[in-house]
């Protein structure tokens, strides 16, 4: 029983790793149905340790383009901080 157990736990171990991810839905599929295969179980392996494709997000620069170097935060034309205080 423990030994069955086991190997349950072995088959599905791609779908557990990649229970956070964004394609976890197909990669469950392509291990449940073709994880039988060496070559389904290794391709749903990889596609679980993958790493997920970044997010990339646009920030508008201000009118200025300056930053404070202290907290990141954009920086006005005067010649402190709004944010933190610190002289620019």
């Amino acid at each position: 029983m423990t030994t069955l157990l086991l190997l349950a736990l072995l088959y599905f171990l791609p779908s557990i790793l990649a229970k956070d991810k964004k394609d976890a839905g197909g990669i469950f599929l392509l291990n449940f149905f073709f994880g039988w295969t060496v070559i389904g179980w290794v391709a749903a392996m990889v596609w679980a340790c993958a790493s997920d494709r970044p997010v990339y997000v646009r920030v508008p620069v201000p009118a200025g383009g300056r930053f404070c170097s202290r907290c990141g935060n954009p920086a006005a034309l005067c010649a402190s901080c709004a944010s933190c205080g610190a002289r620019i």
